[in-house]
């Protein structure tokens, strides 16, 4: 029974979900853990590019894992022929790989699995398992959709993550290094969780974010940013002109004191990932992505001021 009266619960702007028809769970890894259990997979192909996290579904499903390398423009440089129990896992890096994404699709059909973790924003194929994390987009403590067509015969209990807002509400009142700890704690907690529906609350402050707005900005701020540092950039990147909506602007450039100091001028970037400087060899593609690739913050919390301040900072470095 809906109660009702009593105190104000935190109050939120009704709206939809961006992805409606996807199964609504807590976290990006239980998305592929429910994909291996539905399909019964034997062994994945996965990239060495990617967080330690995804090997967590791999080892408590019993699946065998192989990684393959890629390229300079995030693609894959083998192609395999796959048994009939094998998949093949791509990361839609950034958001800026929908290209590659589908023509991966027309290669694997639907033994391909679609990390689209950092490409919120970009449309599922029709019969390829794709899963988003909202959290790599939003200020929530939970959630993740899937899209599949083979699904499991139990009933998931639902996620509660109240206990677990710690760190955005902190960032908010405080700033962002007063909340890292309880970041960082809420990240901890998610390690190893069953696979559950997403939070309550989650799904309440999704169902309330502007997403014509969000796309705008991010679009918006990645293309300014890429028409200062576009030259500089040893990746090859082009001005945002079709569906693409980035989580970060990736800048590569050779220079390991960049992100300290972007750092130290309370520009928080992190490292994709630490877990590929032991996976990985010195001289191999990921590894120089783990240690030069600066993920560029252009999300929806920020204008052109901003993105102007981040350049000056990088430009200052780079100059001196």
């Amino acid at each position: 029974m809906k109660e009702i009266g009593g105190y104000f619960e935190l109050e939120l702007h009704k709206g939809g979900h961006y992805h409606p028809d996807a199964l609504y769970l807590n976290t990006g890894r239980n998305c592929f853990e429910y994909i291996l259990r539905a399909k019964g997979y034997k062994k994945v192909y996965i990239p060495y590019y990617t967080c330690e996290v995804m090997l967590e579904p791999l080892r408590k499903c019993g699946v065998k894992w192989e990684f393959y390398h890629i390229n300079e423009d995030f693609e894959p440089l083998i192609s395999y022929s796959l048994a009939t129990d094998e998949a093949f896992l791509y990361t839609n890096y950034w958001g800026l790989k929908q290209a590659c994404v589908k023509r991966l699709a027309e290669r694997y059909g639907k033994q391909l699995i679609v990390d689209n973790a950092q490409a919120f924003f970009a449309s599922p194929i029709e019969g390829v398992d794709t899963f988003y994390s909202a959290r790599k987009f939003f200020g929530v403590p939970d959630g993740a959709y899937l899209y599949t067509d083979k699904f499991l015969n139990v009933e998931l209990e639902q996620d509660v993550s109240c206990q677990r807002c710690e760190h955005l509400l902190r960032r908010i009142d405080e700033g962002a290094e007063r909340g890292y700890e309880a970041f960082r704690r809420n990240d901890d907690a998610l390690n190893n969780q069953p696979i559950k529906k997403m939070s309550q609350l989650t799904e309440s402050i999704l169902m309330g974010v502007d997403y014509k707005i969000v796309v705008e900005q991010r679009r918006g701020n990645f293309n300014y940013l890429h028409s200062f540092l576009g030259k500089r950039n040893r990746l090859n990147l082009e001005t945002l002109k079709d569906e693409k909506v980035p989580m970060i602007y990736p800048f590569f450039v050779q220079n390991i004191d960049i992100r300290k100091k972007l750092i130290a001028n309370k520009i928080f970037v992190a490292t994709y990932w630490p877990n590929v400087f032991s996976w990985t060899v010195a001289d191999s593609v990921e590894h120089g992505f783990a240690d030069y690739l600066i993920p560029l913050p252009i999300d929806q919390r920020y204008g052109k001021n901003e993105i102007e301040y981040v350049y000056n900072i990088i430009n200052k470095y780079l100059t001196e």
